[in-house]
């Protein structure tokens, strides 16, 4: 069973396509958590209209831990029972015809499966050059400097494996950097990451809500936590084995 935790702000242009693709693309047994936070928000009343026309559950749920994406995201988390717990924007930006796939190497034993945009097989269109710049320097530094197995560290399109995400403290209070803070955590804990190539849309209806040069500290501090706990640890590993 996967849970799907999509948080919103007014998609009422997009949340429909958002489910045809989903009812489209993933096979896998699944249910949809629609995270929303104020009572207002205008995918609300079209999610209550169409609620029952698609072959999986949707669940409104609403954010009581506090406004914006990343205690949207929590929220979801949460309140997920699945122990698959995927994670994707409502803007139909990330294609869906990889999540079977993910699912498959959860059921394999993997803790953690990241859709990566900059993987051989994957890709990225549109976006700003700077958004694009950044992700892809920074996924591809930190997997160079710390063999940490994803090249895409910072895309939100992630599954969890729910077990996982109950033993790591969040401690992210801006914005989608949640999902790199949960990544780089569960990598330096041992836990078992995967990765499979996944392709990326500029999205066609609304506004972002990435707020690059708002949330580069909260970023740049998960890179460096990384980068940090990944030397320490293979200091001491030398040093247990007698290396000078």
């Amino acid at each position: 069973m996967l849970d799907i935790v999509v948080p919103v702000y007014n998609e009422d242009k997009g949340i429909l396509r958002l489910f045809e693709e989903i009812e489209r693309e993933i096979k896998t047994e699944k249910r949809v958590m629609i995270v929303y936070d104020f009572e207002g928000d205008t995918t609300v009343p079209v999610v209550l209209e169409h609620q029952h026309d698609y072959s999986f559950p949707i669940d409104l749920v609403l954010n009581t831990i506090g406004r914006g994406a990343l205690n949207a995201i929590k929220m979801g988390m949460r309140t997920a029972t699945a122990e698959m717990v995927l994670v994707m924007m409502a803007d139909s930006s990330d294609k869906l015809d990889v999540v079977d796939s993910m699912c498959v190497m959860m059921n394999q034993g993997y803790d953690l499966v990241c859709g990566s945009r900059y993987m051989k097989g994957g890709k990225q269109n549109g976006g700003p050059f700077l958004k694009s710049l950044f992700s892809r320097t920074a996924g591809l530094t930190l997997h160079l400097l710390t063999r940490i197995p994803t090249h895409d560290c910072t895309n939100s399109f992630k599954l969890y494996r729910r077990s996982m995400l109950e033993q790591i403290e969040i401690e992210s209070n801006g914005g989608f950097e949640i999902g790199l803070e949960i990544l780089v955590k569960a990598y330096v804990a041992g836990y078992r990451i995967g990765e499979v190539p996944s392709e990326w849309f500029d999205r066609e209806d609304g506004e972002s809500n990435f707020h690059m040069w708002k949330w580069m500290p909260s970023y740049l501090h998960w890179y460096w936590y990384c980068v940090k706990n990944t030397w320490s640890g293979k200091r001491k590993k030398r040093q247990q084995g007698g290396e000078k």
